[in-house]
């Protein structure tokens, strides 16, 4: 019958369009995971821009360009030749282009931008969240389990138990203690923590003011409590089993130190932990936990004493003052990462809002050791020595510097300054007594004093000492006799010195030096400079950084998060646009190491794509090719109710508008039943690539809108293959078509 046959042919015709569609549908699912994954490893990476930034590509080509450049003469091979390895390294560092970045400027432009708005502002419309980090260690304190106070940081924690393990090792291998705390440097990556040692973190902030970000909120389950609503609040992130790990709970101060050692022990002497019962505590104890928030320069305290700050953290009184003033902070909730969160933004086992940096900020200006620090610029307030300057000098910048250090000193000052001039003794003088000396000493003398200072420093043997010098040059032995004398006569002459101006008054040792500036030259001032001052290890940023002083408004990096590489590519167009409009010295410079890691997983992506469009492609032709000939043979079946037709009238337009009627109607069959089928097989599907794969995330899926337009498309290739089989149909002869049987 007819419905037999349009069924039989509709479904024959569905079976490209279900291949279509299927394909269509992984695609769309691998497309959709994909942008998953893409927000997700944005949100956890984000574009960073550093106060200093250093081409890394500038730098890498620096030293292979060196690398390669060396010499190209014959070389013979039976011969070693050197490669100057040192030299390249140092010298691509030296080449490799360092900027320092406005960051200030750029803030402000940001800030404007995102007042703007998402319609008005296209950095603002790309942009999920910014986040600002500054130059300074948030210092949090808590109570152990045994009740003492110590600093919540785990990289500290750490450090201290590394330190405890590698020095047992080297008692136990004979080796030194340097080698370990070298290897704890090395491990730990200095401050920052190459090892990922993160406790407390700040929370990405979201919009108008809200301490969360909608990105942050998405990515994690609220188990307890809720999310921070003020400045002292926070949270504490738990892994996918509610688990932290034993140091992170010592740090938050849920384990006692006795407890840590016991584990430390263990490790090193390479015993079993004795079984124990499973360490446990309720969300509502762990909220109950208080946390101290010290601001960086609260620590330091004004001595009279010495006319210098000093730390009140090295005693226990000052700690235990600075803990109950310190700022509290409350547990507000609890939050683990959904799971089917591909990337988790919060690495640290912490948590606080921008709202608590920005009060810390804050209060830290009204605090009396940054005001004396900024008043000093010039003098260290934690030892009172000036600070020396980093880059080198000429002499007349330190005759400036060595005649302004003096005209600011205090009378005891400027005496112990007078007492270090005198005691230098002048050169001319150390020469002759030098010649002097060695001529009155015969040879003989000469070598047994040198043996005898030899054995007091080194602990040898005399007769060891006398076989060594024996060995060596009379050149060699000239110059360690003249360094050896020439040391005992600054050493003598400076005690003689002191002793004789010790008796004076000190008021008169100052009027000494200010009588005496006047006459001191460019050289001797620039000698004075290096040989008398003590200068400070510090220097005046550093200190301000330990005060934890920073402008607000002056970030040392700026991290923007966006939602897919298409935003990332409007923030990167921004970007290049404001370095359009600013000077030379206000562009921004940056690496974007994101960019760098999805480039080859991107090109992977795009030649999937590629691969299914291929498959597509073949699956329509195929397609059409079918639907054609079954219609083809449609007609030739139906010859001779085409001639029936004819004799009752029907025109060759009136057969060829019926068969293509037809073929729209099967055609639409065609594109239901195979996108139906498409629907139903999806179910399937899903299932066999999560247990394949283990991704809840990746399923196959089709858009309603996709398939409506797949239908239309069965629809119109339906009709472009009956065309041919329709006018072949209108063009047949009727009388021959009725003789057909």
């Amino acid at each position: 019958t007819k419905k037999g046959r349009t069924i039989l042919t509709s479904f024959a015709g569905s079976i490209g369009i279900i291949g279509i569609a299927l394909i269509f549908a992984v695609s769309q699912g691998m497309t959709n995971y994909i942008n998953i994954v893409q927000e997700e490893t944005l949100s956890s990476y984000p574009l960073t821009i550093r106060s200093e930034h250093t081409d890394m590509n500038s730098l890498l080509q620096a030293f292979l360009d060196a690398a390669q450049s060396s010499s190209s003469e014959d070389r013979k091979e039976d011969h070693v030749y050197e490669q100057e390895a040192l030299y390249n390294l140092i010298n691509a560092i030296n080449s490799a282009n360092t900027s320092q970045n406005d960051l200030k400027s750029f803030k402000e432009y940001i800030d404007k931008e995102i007042e703007l708005g998402g319609e008005e502002s296209e950095l603002a419309r790309a942009l999920s969240g910014i986040q600002y980090t500054y130059d300074f260690d948030m210092l949090v304190y808590t109570k152990n389990a045994d009740g003492q106070i110590m600093q919540s940081d785990t990289q500290k924690i750490i450090t201290e138990m590394l330190a405890k393990f590698m020095g047992s090792s080297s008692m136990m291998g004979g080796g030194s203690s340097s080698g370990g705390s070298s290897s704890i440097s090395s491990l730990m990556g200095g401050s920052s923590g190459s090892m990922g040692f993160t406790l407390w973190q700040e929370i990405l902030s979201g919009d108008n003011g809200n301490l969360i970000n909608p990105m942050v909120s998405s990515q994690y389950d609220v188990i307890y409590g809720s999310w921070p609503n003020s400045y002292d609040e926070v949270v504490i992130v738990v892994d996918s089993k509610n688990r932290i790990d034993d140091v992170t709970l010592y740090a938050l101060g849920f384990k006692s130190e006795d407890d840590i050692d016991k584990i430390v022990d263990a490790a090193i002497s390479g015993e079993k932990l004795p079984d124990k019962e499973t360490w446990n505590i309720s969300f509502e104890d762990i909220c109950k936990k208080e946390y101290k928030t010290v601001i960086n320069a609260a620590c330091y305290s004004y001595d009279e004493k010495t006319g210098n700050y000093i730390d009140l953290r090295t005693s226990p009184m000052g700690l235990e003052y600075l803990y109950n003033n310190a700022i509290n902070l409350r547990v507000s909730g609890i939050v683990r990462a959904k799971p089917d969160s591909l990337s988790s933004m919060l690495t640290g086992s912490i948590c606080y809002t921008k709202a608590l940096t920005e009060k810390v900020i804050e209060d830290s200006k009204t605090l009396d050791a940054i005001n004396a620090q900024i008043n000093s610029p010039e003098t260290d307030i934690f030892t009172g020595l000036p600070f020396k300057n980093s880059a080198g000098l000429s002499n007349k910048e330190k005759q400036e510097f060595f005649l302004n250090h003096v005209n600011n000193a205090s009378i005891e000052e400027k005496a112990d300054i007078y007492v270090k001039i005198m005691s230098i003794p002048p050169q001319e003088f150390v020469d002759t007594y030098v010649n002097q000396t060695i001529e009155s000493m015969g040879k003989e003398q000469i070598l047994e004093m040198l043996v005898q200072g030899m054995v007091a420093q080194t602990g040898m043997s005399e007769d060891e000492i006398r076989a060594y010098l024996e060995k060596m040059d009379e050149e060699v032995i000239d110059n360690l006799i003249r360094s050896a004398i020439e040391e005992q006569i600054r050493d003598n002459y400076a005690k003689q010195v002191e002793n004789q101006l010790s008796s004076m008054p000190k008021e008169h040792l100052a009027m000494a030096l200010d009588y005496s500036l006047a006459n001191y030259t460019e050289e001797q001032c620039a000698l004075y400079y290096d040989e008398v001052l003590t200068f400070s290890n510090s220097d005046y940023e550093t200190n301000l950084s330990i005060l934890g002083y920073v402008d607000i408004d002056n970030p040392s990096t700026v991290s923007m998060y966006v939602s897919t590489f298409d935003d990332k590519g409007v923030l990167e167009n921004e970007i290049k646009k404001y370095n359009e409009m600013v000077s030379e010295e206000k562009q921004i410079a940056y690496t974007d190491y994101v960019g760098l890691m999805m480039s080859s997983i991107t090109t992977i992506i795009d030649a999937i794509t590629y691969v299914l469009i291929a498959f597509v492609a073949v699956s329509l032709v195929v397609s059409s090719i079918m639907i054609g000939v079954i219609t083809l043979i449609s007609v030739q079946e139906r010859t001779k109710e085409i001639g029936i037709l004819r004799a009752l009238g029907a025109s060759k337009r009136n057969v060829s508008s019926m068969f293509n009627a037809e073929t729209l109607i099967i055609g639409f069959t065609s594109g239901a039943l195979g996108i139906g089928v498409t629907y139903l097989l999806c179910i399937p599907i899903n299932i066999i690539l999560h247990i394949l794969t283990g991704i809840n995330n990746l399923s196959a899926y089709l858009p309603p809108v996709v398939g409506i337009i797949l239908i239309l498309i069965s629809m119109g290739l339906t009709l472009i293959s009956g065309i041919i089989p329709s006018r072949s149909a209108a063009k047949k002869d009727p009388v021959v078509a009725l003789r057909t049987e």
